[in-house]
């Protein structure tokens, strides 16, 4: 083997003191650096510097704890290891600190230490070449039986470990490409030794008393080795004897220990589920599967994690209804009788299930239609959902999808994870018991998406009816059928849901409630109810109608009945004390009745009898019943009105229009405000509106303009150029509130209109729609919310597009908006 040039040390070195171990040449060791010497070691040396150098340190062990910084450097040992710095890691947890892995190089001597701080540096000498030892006939004579006793025990002692072992195989292979001179440095690091025995290998400079101190090191290695080989047979004939004794016992019963027995019950329990899936209604596929999973389940040993796993699993296959049903109910009437007694109006919605019904009793294996409920929130489409249910005899359950980011939460976990579960689906089937549910996915218009999935995505196949017969639930790997489950969304807004997923749902909108529908409601349905839960009677509480609407118009502004059903509670709760207070005090005027009776007389003085006197007159008085809930009584209990009707007083001067507009919440009114003042032509616009109602701003200037003359418009100069020397401001109020949408031009048009001719605009109007910009009237959606919206404000009048004339349908036949093309149609 070829020699190589001998790299040089610097004669001078900063010392890393080190109480962790002993760095031997040619091994390498992972330190960590935490005393304040150390630690300016590291900072000014290693991360500094730039050269190959500044990364050699003089590695020292030291016995005494060198965190303890003492202010002397403490003593050293004559001896150290060259070391070159591999690799620098820092951490500020607990405490300052790094981790060095270091590789030894070659011993040196400390010839002077020069300097103590702030870390210390030697004058060292060089011990050892930093070359590779020639293995030539001239070294092998100096060391002779010697080298070769020790490669003969470093052989024996890696051939007892196993070789499979990619780190061992590699370590044979060093033992031959290594030069003989360098392996007991190289061994003495690898076997076991104490840090005293490797400092004694360090201070062996001479290459002959090294291999003499490292062959007893090796030899103990070895004997240890094969006592360990010896020990570990017996035993494991003993396991093996174990295990083939194990199934007698059990057959014999001979071991009555409470370890068998519990063997024995599972192994029933085993016996139990094997039956249960052999009499199963299961399809073959998954039949199949069970079968296979049940015999690795009786070869495998109860304490392998994956035995739960695969037990759990069976017994979730056993659990689920893959041919149990229940028997619809198809009696169209009583389906419609118990629909109205739940719910009033929401007519499309009732006409939709009834056709299911009516289907479903000439065809007894139709589909489950996937209907979509969208409407603002509190308009009752999750307690229409159960009423489903209920008309249908069918059992029901609940998902909530809001937040849900996670498309196992649909699909389930694949069961090679831990702690894996079948996706809500197929939990839902599991705790229903039945396979044609009605399953109501509730919110699924605020799904989310994660780098664990889109759910949306995974509903595609639930709410396929072209695939979900064949759904596959990762938990499950088998196919389950779910045509047969009535699937029910809801949702506020369909702008986000996925286009793929609303093309699969029938979508039923559900618009908010007119008064008169809140008034029948709130009777019908919200009053009962909260006296039910204060414990109150009609005896005891009147609420009026004139009342109930009061508190809608006063008190509440919503397209659902949410808030109203909350105000009713608070006034249920205020009467609920009264009451209290009135049988508290007729408890009281009893007793004192009965006293008197009894002949009992209690000693009063002479100036506390007129208050006696009176507190037993106030006793005598309870409130009178019932209640009766009036304008009056609803100021107390809930204080002054939230929503006056303010619509006439803003509207008191030009350049003011009531716009109307669709949020998921339900409609609402948008006032709109423009006013002028001198400039250079610009336009203004504020309260946080988006790009599109922008653009509606800026057509609606440009129709004003190109048609002043048309209609006599002229500014403050009376010019017909509406922006010479004139600067407009429009303004939407509520500016937190942000606003966009295709739908205010009409509105900001008629402002606009108002503000330049001087004349007012009618205080009971509102309106919609979009221009263009050749003053074309474009159609808009939301036109029942946002007819419903005037209604709430007590607006008379409500200008729509023509375009959407067809829309009136849905609103009661009682009020209509106002359409001034039907006067000329």
């Amino acid at each position: 083997m070829s020699s190589v040039s001998p790299i040089q040390i610097p004669s001078r070195l900063p010392l890393l003191l080190t109480h962790e171990g002993v760095l031997l040449p040619g091994s390498t060791m992972r330190t960590s650096v935490d005393s304040a010497r150390n630690l300016q070691l590291v900072r000014n040396r290693l991360l500094k510097g730039t050269s190959l150098q500044s990364t050699i340190l003089g590695v020292i062990p030291n016995t005494p704890d060198p965190a303890s910084d003492a202010q002397d450097l403490p003593p050293l040992h004559r001896i150290g290891t060259a070391a070159l710095a591999v690799q620098v890691v820092g951490s500020n947890w607990p405490k300052p600190h790094y981790t060095l892995l270091i590789t030894g190089l070659c011993r040196f001597q400390i010839v002077q230490v020069l300097k103590e701080k702030p870390y210390p540096i030697a004058e060292v000498e060089q011990l050892d070449r930093l070359e590779e030892f020639p293995s030539t006939c001239k070294m092998r004579e100096e060391l002779g039986e010697l080298s070769e006793q020790f490669y003969k025990y470093a052989v024996q002692l890696v051939e007892m470990l196993d070789m499979s072992v990619p780190a061992v195989a590699k370590l044979r292979r060093l033992l031959d490409s290594l030069p003989r001179e360098a392996l007991p440095d190289i061994l003495t690091s690898i076997i076991r030794t104490s840090n005293k025995e490797k400092l004694q290998i360090l201070d062996a400079v001479s290459l002959e008393e090294r291999f003499k101190m490292t062959i007893p090191l090796l030899v103990r290695q070895i004997e240890g080795l094969k006592l360990l080989q010896k020990t570990r047979k017996p035993k494991q004939d003993d396991d093996k004897r174990v295990i083939a004794i194990r199934p007698i016992r059990r057959i014999t019963h001979i071991s009555g220990t409470l370890e068998d027995e519990d063997e024995d019950e599972d192994n029933d329990d085993i016996v139990m589920l094997e039956k249960k899936i052999q009499t199963s209604s299961m399809p073959e596929q998954a039949h199949k599967v069970c079968v296979k999973e049940i015999k690795r389940l009786k070869k495998m040993p109860q304490s392998m994690p994956e035995y739960a796993l695969t037990r759990n699993y069976l017994e979730l296959m056993v659990e689920l209804p893959w041919n149990k049903s229940t028997t619809d109910r198809l009696d169209i009437r009583a389906a419609r009788i118990l629909l109205d007694n739940d719910h009033y109006a929401m007519e499309k919605l009732k006409k939709r299930v009834l056709e299911y019904l009516a289907v479903r009793q000439l065809k007894n294996n139709l589909k489950g239609p996937i209907l979509c409920f969208v409407g603002p929130p509190g308009v009752g489409k999750t307690s229409v959902g159960r009423s489903v249910a209920k008309t249908l005899g069918r059992e029901f359950h609940r998902i909530a999808l809001g937040g849900v980011c996670d498309q196992s939460d649909i699909r389930g976990h694949r069961r090679t994870y831990v702690g894996s579960m079948p996706g809500r689906i197929i939990n839902g089937l599991k705790t229903v018991g039945v396979n044609n549910p009605v399953f109501l996915l509730d919110e699924v218009d605020k799904l989310g998406k994660s780098l664990q999935g889109d759910p949306a995505a995974a509903l595609l196949e639930v709410l396929d009816p072209e695939q979900n017969h064949n759904f596959t639930d990762h938990y499950l790997n088998v196919a389950f059928d779910l045509s047969q489950v009535l699937f029910i969304a809801t949702a506020n807004t369909t702008a986000t849901i996925p286009a793929a997923l609303l093309d699969r749902m029938e979508i039923i909108q559900v618009p908010g409630y007119t008064q008169e529908e809140k008034i029948e409601i709130a009777h019908r349905h919200l009053i009962p109810k909260q006296l039910e839960q204060h414990g109150l009677t009609p005896q005891q509480i009147q609420i009026p109608q004139v009342t109930t609407l009061d508190i809608i118009t006063r008190y509440t502004r919503e397209a659902g009945v949410r808030s109203l059903d909350r105000k009713l509670g608070a006034i249920c709760r205020a009467v609920a004390v009264k009451v209290a207070e009135g049988q508290h005090k007729d408890a009281k005027l009893d007793r004192s009745d009965v006293t008197e009776r009894e002949g009992c007389r209690e000693h009063i003085l002479e100036d506390e009898k007129p208050e006696s006197i009176s507190d037993t007159t106030d006793l005598a008085l309870p409130p009178e019943m019932p209640i009766l809930i009036d304008f009056h009584a609803l100021k107390d209990i809930l204080g002054p009105p939230m929503y006056e009707m303010e619509v006439s007083q803003r509207l008191s001067q030009p350049g003011v229009a009531i716009g109307l507009a669709w949020t998921p919440l339900g409609g609402e009114i948008m006032f709109v405000e423009a006013s002028r003042m001198d400039g250079e032509g610009q336009l203004t616009l504020t309260g946080q509106l988006g790009d599109v109602m922008k653009e509606s701003a800026h057509l609606a200037i440009s129709w004003l303009r190109s048609n002043a003359k048309k209609y006599q418009l002229t500014n403050a100069f009376g010019s017909f150029d509406l922006l010479d020397n004139t600067d407009i401001h429009l303004h939407f109020p509520a500016g937190a509130v942000t606003k966009d949408g295709p739908s205010a031009g009409v509105t900001i048009v008629t402002c606009l209109a108002s503000l330049f001719s001087g004349r007012l605009v009618r205080s009971d109007v509102a309106m919609t729609g979009e221009i263009t910009l050749r003053g074309l009237v474009l159609p808009v959606g939301g036109i029942k919310d946002k007819v419903l919206a005037a209604h709430r404000a007590g607006l008379k009048q409500v200008i729509i597009p023509r375009r959407n004339e067809k829309d009136l349908e849905g609103i009661p036949g009682n009020w209509d908006p106002y359409c001034p093309w039907k006067d000329t149609a």
